[in-house]
């Protein structure tokens, strides 16, 4: 089966608006894409820091061609629908913004989050610029044949300026513009993800894997999140598995590694479908 465009938006949207939360993991390739829909995920993401690592750089690091060509692998690995980490938009501006929205929807993402500060290492943007930027984006999405659900990411607490009252201000002046999504990584403890929640009428994305921190989807639950992504921590393992393996030969001259790994034959019905 091969759904549309359309019919992925559909199912997209029909998980943001069940009861309950739903969690989103971050392939990296398409072998990761299968395997994650074989186990029954209904909705993957990309993720930008994934994205980088499999072309060998650190997260920041690829242009939005890149990232586009890299979404659209893991867009038609599966029948999922598929959500993008789209950083900053590749740009400062508000055209860049809706550039990379337009350059999304082409290879049939059918969502995707915008950040208020130009990267890793640099400043926040100005509020009203940032505004501006996720109401460009938002015109993008709009104007997509299909519904395109955006998410508006307000970066503080992992930029170097943790301050709840700023963020929440942030938020909720990008859902009067008109996200879909809102997101704001890094935040402290379980009381800071409610405070949040509660001040918002619109989905809340939590992101694990952020400095090691983490709560149970129960917690997150309760705590009024509606979608919980994985970030990079799914890539970050399975390197992690990578460097044990290829460390265990070096030094140990052994190969335990084996009996620790997916059968080749079960790994192949993942891969099949």
């Amino acid at each position: 089966m091969t759904l549309t465009v359309e019919e992925k938006s559909r199912r997209f949207v029909a998980l943001h608006e069940r009861d309950g939360t739903f969690v989103i993991p971050n392939p990296w390739d398409a072998g990761s894409a299968r395997i994650l829909s074989a186990l029954g995920f209904e909705a993957l993401a990309t993720s930008s820091g994934a994205a980088a690592g499999v072309l060998g750089r650190t997260d920041g690091r690829i242009s939005r061609d890149e990232a586009i060509a890299h979404a659209r692998i893991i867009v038609e690995a599966t029948d999922l629908p598929v959500a993008a980490d789209l950083e900053s938009g590749f740009g400062d501006s508000v055209d860049d913004a809706a550039a990379t929205i337009r350059a999304a929807g082409a290879v049939g993402l059918v969502g995707g989050s915008i950040e208020d500060c130009a990267g890793p290492g640099k400043q926040i943007y100005e509020f009203d610029h940032a505004v501006r930027r996720v109401e460009a984006a938002i015109a993008a999405a709009r104007a997509l044949p299909f519904r395109f659900m955006f998410t508006a990411r307000a970066e503080n607490f992992i930029r170097g300026n943790p301050d709840l009252d700023d963020t929440i201000r942030r938020l909720k002046a990008y859902e009067q513009a008109g996200a879909d999504v809102l997101f704001a990584p890094g935040l402290p403890d379980i009381e800071a993800v409610r405070k949040v929640c509660a001040s918002l009428d619109r989905p809340f994305n939590f992101m694990v894997g952020i400095k090691g921190r983490s709560f149970t989807v129960a917690d997150l639950t309760a705590a009024g999140v509606k979608r919980i992504s994985l970030a990079g921590s799914l890539h970050r393992a399975a390197m992690t598995g990578l460097i044990d393996a290829a460390r265990e030969v070096r030094d140990q001259g052994t190969f335990g590694y084996l009996d620790r790994s997916v059968p080749g034959p079960d790994l192949n019905k993942m891969l099949d479908g």
